[in-house]
């Protein structure tokens, strides 16, 4: 078995590491839910990845391919990009968000675990949403990820700029321009997926959550103010 298909363990262990930091910050700022939403992202993505571990170790199996779905396409960005709405906007505005949010992936969730499956259609070394016999279940997903573009690598581009026309802010837009490749990169490997290269989308998922981790050190050793107000307030 090449060596390729064990990535996705290490970027399971390195969500993990990345989440112990992240719950550790949470337990020192209680009132930050931006942070409690970063930390269930990271632990979301960490499983998606792990049900790519399981997959390449020891075959495809149904309840394993209907959690790597649940996990990945619709939980793989999202919850990271909710931290950031509550970082961005008003937490009214970020609460209905979150209801809208957890309703829409709670719907396709069910409807994922409801679907049947061609079997005769499953390939043991690869994971795809083209098993479903519903295949309209696949439709949740691309307004789920659309939506995780937008306030992730969008909000991290946007604080970029912010932070580039702020003198002394180098760390804090070097970091937003990390996240926003880093949100950008498991999408390209998405894409590969389609194609037939599961590989790519591996690699794209470390390097991706590993850009994550390093903007998010980078900034927070950084003793430049924040431009966001929720930040500044946080407790």
């Amino acid at each position: 078995m090449k060596l390729i298909y064990f990535i996705p363990l290490a970027t399971f262990t390195l969500s993990i590491a990345f989440s112990y930091f992240l719950l550790v910050h949470f337990r020192s700022k209680k009132s930050a839910t931006y942070i409690l939403w970063w930390l269930i992202g990271v632990l979301t993505y960490g499983a998606g990845t792990l049900t790519e571990s399981i997959n390449t170790l020891f075959g495809w199996h149904e309840l394993n391919f209907r959690l790597w779905y649940i996990t990945g396409a619709l939980l793989g960005g999202a919850p990271l990009a909710q931290g950031s709405v509550y970082l961005f906007l008003n937490k009214k505005i970020a609460h209905v968000l979150s209801a809208i949010l957890v309703t829409t992936v709670t719907t396709a969730a069910v409807c994922v675990l409801l679907s049947p499956i061609h079997y005769d259609a499953v390939v043991p070394e690869r994971m795809t949403g083209g098993v479903f016999v519903w295949q309209w279940v696949r439709y949740f997903s691309p307004f789920i990820n659309l939506y995780a573009v937008i306030f992730l690598a969008g909000g991290a581009i946007a604080s970029a700029w912010k932070y580039y026309q702020k003198t002394g802010s180098g760390n804090r837009f070097r970091g937003n321009v990390l996240i926003a490749i880093g949100a950008i990169l498991p999408g390209i490997g998405g894409s590969f997926t389609r194609m037939g290269y599961v590989e790519v989308l591996y690699v794209t998922e470390f390097i991706g959550l590993s850009l994550i981790m390093w903007a998010y050190f980078s900034m927070k050793s950084d003793n430049i103010a924040s431009i966001h107000v929720n930040q500044q307030i946080a407790q």
